[in-house]
């Protein structure tokens, strides 16, 4: 995908005179300017609290998306939890506009899979757009994988939140193998926060990570994920330590 395709450029963040407040006073916020999105594929990568799924909500409701999670014609809420960044954000938007869209959140992925089926009985039609069977009657991880399969078009910009949270090693794998098809064959860009080294894999991403300093961009191989993963598989010396069985 070229630059140009891009239906996210940028992103830019332009905090209140009070920054003492949540979420204005997380390190990622204060030290955000802009943050330049070059490749289709883009990670945001870092420790829970770091703020990198704040930072991806606020990205989807400032490009339009529910809150809580779905398409941008999806509009419910079931409690007011996210936070006012949204309206500190100016997108860059590309030249061309996406045909598509999905934000999907692990943590309201439930209420998101309710809301449509009852826009489906409502309206008296099958789940024609998740394989024909409600989310709710398959397993967590079965519902993120058919969703994917089912209703992400292409042509569109698809935002995740952690969504290996449900997905066991091999649906990981499955889900990196849909979204390479996604950005290769249906032109799509995917935004995505994640703790997984096997979805940080994916070629030429962008990698973003969140400390207490704020965001720099990082090689997969440099990532904390991918370090302590290595080092665990390669030496059981971490493991007796997490475990205290050494005699040292």
């Amino acid at each position: 995908m070229l630059e140009r395709e891009l239906f996210i450029r940028s992103i830019t963040v332009t905090p209140p005179e009070n920054t003492h407040t949540y979420p204005f006073n997380l390190p990622i916020v204060r030290h955000l300017k802009t943050l330049q999105i070059k490749q289709p594929v883009t990670f945001f990568v870092g420790e829970n609290g770091s703020g990198k799924s704040t930072l991806l909500e606020a990205i989807a409701v400032a490009y339009g998306f529910n809150a809580e999670g779905g398409s941008k014609h999806l509009n419910f809420q079931t409690k007011a939890t996210h936070s006012t960044l949204a309206s500190h954000i100016r997108l860059a938007k590309g030249i061309i506009a996406a045909r598509d869209g999905f934000f999907l959140r692990a943590e309201s992925f439930y209420n998101v899979a309710s809301k449509y089926d009852e826009i489906e009985e409502d309206a008296f039609v099958p789940h024609t757009s998740y394989g024909g069977t409600s989310l709710h009657e398959m397993s967590h991880g079965e519902s993120f994988l058919t969703l994917a399969s089912n209703r992400f078009f292409g042509n569109g910009l698809y935002i995740l939140d952690e969504p290996e949270s449900a997905l066991s090693p091999m649906s990981q794998f499955a889900l990196l193998s849909l979204i390479h098809e996604l950005v290769v064959k249906k032109k799509s860009q995917f935004i995505i926060a994640t703790h997984s080294p096997i979805l940080l894999a994916y070629p030429n991403a962008t990698i973003y990570a969140f400390d207490e300093t704020g965001i720099e961009k990082t090689a997969y191989t440099d990532t904390e994920h991918y370090i302590l993963y290595k080092n665990f598989l390669e030496s059981d010396r971490m493991l007796h330590e997490l475990l205290r069985l050494n005699d040292d």
